[in-house]
């Protein structure tokens, strides 16, 4: 709501639906937070595949994490709405976002890709091509599982620093800068 009441401040209207979003685009951009949740924005009745004004040719990119099946999947669709897809999921937080400086990691063929690029390196700073559609996800995925079993070490060696009679700021500071 705070986004779009920007938006409209600026002049712009935003759309009632996805289908209507993808009116005549050509390219569109979804970021959405679950599997279901993508499947009903491109699938559902009122999905961006159900548009009257869907644009053959139109690149969708999808930048959400998911599962790499559930991306190959609306792939399938899309292309057989006669639209292009990929699979980008993002990785750089906030700060990326507003500094330009973005991870994507995109799955889809090397014609997609390429395509994708028009607009990715407006948002990002490393847009690497991971191979076939959902292997952007697959890569996220990945490294998403790195960070947890980093987050988890980092945890119990602080618990075990501060059991052991450790200062744990003191243990942090060190963690820190070694």
């Amino acid at each position: 709501p705070g986004a779009l009441s920007e938006w409209r401040r600026g002049g712009e209207k935003a759309a009632a639906t996805p289908a209507e979003a993808a009116e005549n685009a050509s390219f569109v951009i979804t970021m959405l937070p679950s599997n279901d949740h993508v499947k009903k924005v491109y699938k559902g009745p009122d999905g961006i595949l159900s548009s009257k004004g869907w644009k053959q040719g139109c690149l969708c990119i999808d930048s959400s994490t998911i599962d790499p099946l559930v991306s190959r999947e609306v792939n399938d669709e899309v292309t057989l709405a006669g639209g292009a897809f990929v699979d980008a999921p993002v990785s750089g937080g906030v700060g990326g976002a507003e500094a330009g400086t973005l991870t994507f990691m995109v799955g889809g063929t090397d014609a997609n890709f390429e395509h994708s690029k028009t607009v990715l390196n407006e948002m990002g700073a490393n847009i690497v091509h991971c191979g076939d559609v959902g292997t952007g996800e697959v890569a996220k995925l990945c490294n998403n599982m790195v960070l947890a079993i980093s987050m988890l070490g980092v945890s119990e060696a602080m618990n075990l620093g501060e059991k052991l009679g450790m200062d744990p700021k003191v243990l942090a500071g060190i963690m820190n800068t070694s």
